[in-house]
């Protein structure tokens, strides 16, 4: 077998060995990893940290970060590697890294200490007040009951939900990573015969597709329950006319060719919220919810989260108003509700936050709604507003007592919106469960341009609900649709029966908001066999004479309302395909196919990253503020990474 050699000049003098045969690459074709390792929550580096890089299973690279904590390895051949961070007094971590030709690859790391005492300012003469006095021990996965032992308090992991190491399947993995994602079981294909009806809960989250992008950007795939294909359809606005009649959002159908499978038909229903202009916007009564605890210490978690903020408290009006809570140990009122013309009081209470200690968000939680309640403005826009990185871990944390307490308090007319920053340890799991279970939506902040988006593009959107409780009910007619099958909203089924219970919580509609859902139908002539089961005995189904496709129900409440308002259409096919697909159906055919590639979904037939970039670079449209030429980018990125 043939080994090449590098020699190279470090300061560590380290060198590496490559596997020619494994690899198939040439001497030429190398870059250059470089970095730096800092302390989590002192920012300062950390000398003598261990690069390790792994290429098939070998060890062909190692160095150590100097006394900035900064690292070079320069004539890596071209591909993909594995990088083991590693220090005596530091949680260890791993990336993994693409190497490309002629170009240098960054690895900027914050490791998090054994062991870490913080103190966070919380009153407005700047008096140092701790929120914890004990210590916090940084726990691993795999050491949970010890860390429950050694914390004195709960150290909670959630195991029912998913917890995975940046590359759980990877053979280096030791699974330090602890975030946490809940298993999706994909939608399969129903027989119209015996399940006619599909019934679910709109959705506007957006945050799996921003968490996605920070995946790929760091240059991984991402594990499948990271991806909600709903909420990666929807991240986009689509060309959808506004609404009609008095109703808060138009209903729009299209049926065409499915992409992947020539032999099935798609078909779209998209929501177009009422735009609302600002100046029709009531009042706003906001409360910052702001996780400071010890975990929120990195660059992308508090101090971008502040950042985020001072967006949204520079598009406050005079009649709106704001009060800022804080947990860590323990919750506190850092900012009295503030009239939204005193912008330097509420952006100086924001800069003096820093984060230390362990994570009260139950404490916090119910603070902030005491707050909003106690400010409560009738005929106004209340809404709390979280930001953390999930990790809750004293007092109220499962996730079943968060979404127990939310849902308690939702019925005070105070809705929510669930804000994510982070890496680690970002427990996903509940923060999606919590934005359903509280008349919310739930984004991801990756960056300080999706802070914008959110806090700036679109506000309004984000802040004011236009319509609550939207609960989609699809009938398809057996006589034109063998089989259908909902792509997404895994985690937004109902039951039937819900779908005329006023009383059964579903997803809320902003100004502005689109919201677009895609069905994979099987038509009645096609001759493919489904599900194979045996014809009942004792009963019969008779089949209705009708050219119609299926019937569309939509139930809605008005923010401030209690009974629904439904909407009923019926289609046929004539009704719903015109000619080729539209911009609004090709690009969220792509979105779609997307997501089933990176779920390796079972019904991605002929999908493929080839065909996901030439429907979406077809449909592009306008594209003004570039979010749907980021996701072309973003494809061929994950097209590279695939190989």
């Amino acid at each position: 077998m043939k080994t090449l050699i590098f020699l190279f000049a470090m300061m560590t003098g380290t060198y590496f060995s490559v596997n020619i045969d494994n690899l198939s690459l040439t001497s030429t074709e190398t870059g250059i990893l470089k970095g730096k390792i800092t302390d989590k929550f002192s920012g300062t580096g950390i000398s003598g940290v261990d690069i390790s890089v792994f290429a098939n299973s070998k060890n062909i690279a190692s160095c150590k970060s100097d006394l900035q904590g900064k690292f070079t390895i320069n004539n890596l051949p071209k591909g993909t590697y594995v990088i083991m961070i590693s220090h005596t007094n530091y949680k260890k971590d791993e990336r993994k890294i693409v190497i490309e030709t002629d170009k240098v690859s960054s690895l900027n790391l914050s490791l998090e200490p054994i062991a870490k005492e913080r103190e966070i300012l919380k009153n407005e003469d700047e008096s140092k007040i701790s929120l914890c006095e004990t210590k916090t021990v940084l726990c691993d996965i795999p050491n949970a009951s010890v860390a429950k032992e050694k914390c004195g308090k709960r150290a909670d992991y959630d195991m029912a939900a998913m917890s995975i190491g940046g590359y759980a399947e990877d053979l280096y993995s030791e699974q330090f990573n602890t975030e946490s994602y809940d298993v999706i079981n994909e939608n399969n294909y129903k027989e119209v015969l015996n399940d006619p009806l599909s019934t679910f809960s709109i959705d506007v989250d957006r945050a799996s597709y921003s968490n996605v992008r920070r995946f790929v950007n760091q240059s991984t795939l991402p594990h499948k329950d990271v991806v909600r294909i709903e909420e990666m359809i929807n991240y986009f606005d689509y060309n959808y006319p506004q609404p009609k009649n008095g109703d808060p959002f138009s209903v729009n159908l299209e049926m065409n060719n499915c992409p992947w499978n020539e032999d099935h038909k798609l078909v779209l229903v998209g929501l177009q919220g009422e735009n609302i202009k600002s100046e029709k916007i009531p009042a706003n009564n906001l409360v910052f919810l702001i996780d400071v605890s010890g975990s929120m210490a990195d660059a992308n978690k508090l101090p971008l989260l502040k950042n985020a903020f001072k967006i949204l408290v520079d598009k406050l009006r005079p009649q709106d108003r704001v009060a800022i809570v804080v947990y860590a140990g323990a919750a506190g009122l850092v900012l009295e509700p503030t009239s939204g013309n005193e912008k330097a009081k509420i952006l100086e209470a924001l800069d003096r936050l820093n984060a230390g200690g362990s994570t009260a968000g139950g404490d916090g939680i119910k603070l902030a709604y005491k707050v909003a309640k106690e400010s409560f403005i009738a005929e106004g826009n209340n809404r709390v507003i979280l930001a953390t990185d999930g990790d809750f871990n004293i007092g109220a944390s499962s996730d079943a007592e968060m979404v127990s307490l939310i849902e308690e308090k939702r019925n005070d007319g105070v809705f929510l919106t669930v804000l994510g920053f982070g890496m680690g340890n970002y427990k996903d799991s509940k923060m999606e469960q919590i934005s359903n279970a509280g008349n919310g939506n739930y984004s991801y902040i990756d960056n300080i341009m999706e802070a914008n988006k959110i806090f700036g593009k679109e506000l309004w959107g984000t802040l004011y609900t236009i319509a609550k409780d939207v609960k989609i009910q699809i009938e398809f007619n057996p006589n034109q649709v063998k089989a259908y099958r909902l792509i997404g909203y895994e985690n937004r089924m109902l039951n039937k029966e819900d779908f005329n219970n006023d009383k059964k919580d579903a997803g809320e509609i902003g100004s502005g908001h689109t919201v677009t859902a895609l069905y994979e139908v099987i038509l009645a002539n096609s001759k493919e066999q489904v599900n194979k089961v045996d014809p009942l005995e004792y009963q019969t189904n008779n089949v209705v004479n009708s050219d119609n496709l299926m019937t569309v129900k939509l139930r809605y409440k008005k923010p401030n309302e209690d009974e629904s308002i439904l909407i009923v259409k019926r289609v046929s096919k004539e009704d719903l395909e015109v000619g080729e697909g539209s911009g609004n159906f090709n690009f969220a055919a792509s979105v779609a196919e997307f997501g089933m590639l990176l779920r390796d979904s079972e019904h991605k037939a002929n999908a493929s990253f080839g065909q996901v970039l030439a429907l979406a670079k077809q449909s592009k449209g306008n594209d003004e503020n570039g979010y749907r030429s980021e996701f072309i980018k973003l494809v061929e990125t994950a097209s590279l990474l695939s190989r």
